[in-house]
């Protein structure tokens, strides 16, 4: 099975390809998809739709995983990422019936132990469960790739959002 996680962004989407083999998580390719501040918001949001979109036309996932919004502080800094975060929402989809949800605690819970782990040990923890040669960087494809391993692990029991 090929499971997209993706950690939503305006200007930053994170993305993370595993696919799963026997339980066993493997990576197939991870990155961020950036937008130029210069650019409007309609701009931005479009550029993320294309972009999305072609991430699901490569891989062809079989399942997709987004991490929730979470707001502690200033909300109106919030906005843009939750506008954004529904364009990814609508594009996958369309492109496919099954789409997930995860908190932020349920993907540190899944990948650490602990729903209070920090990126850092976010990061070793990915590294450890991919085998990757070092941690995967910048943190939004590190967080990406956290929210599609917590799918393989516990999507079938506690999915939050799916499409039929």
């Amino acid at each position: 099975m090929i499971i997209l996680g993706i950690d939503p962004g305006l200007a930053t989407m994170g993305y993370g390809v595993v696919e799963t083999q026997k339980g066993q998580p493997r990576v197939l390719d991870f990155g961020v998809v950036s937008t130029k501040k210069s650019l409007s918001l309609p701009l931005r949001l479009i550029e993320l739709e294309r972009e999305v979109g072609a991430l699901i036309d490569k891989y062809a996932p079989d399942q997709i995983a987004v991490e929730e919004l979470f707001f502690t502080k200033n909300i109106s800094t919030g906005i843009p990422v939750a506008e954004a975060r529904g364009v990814i929402l609508l594009t996958c989809v369309k492109k496919t019936q099954e789409v997930y949800e995860y908190t932020p605690n349920q993907i540190k819970q899944a990948i650490t132990g602990s729903g209070n782990a920090d990126k850092r040990q976010v990061q070793t923890m990915v590294q450890l469960l991919l085998n990757l040669k070092t941690k995967p960087s910048p943190d939004d494809a590190a967080d990406a790739l956290a929210v599609a391993i917590c799918h393989s692990q516990v999507g079938r029991l506690c999915g939050e959002f799916r499409v039929k």
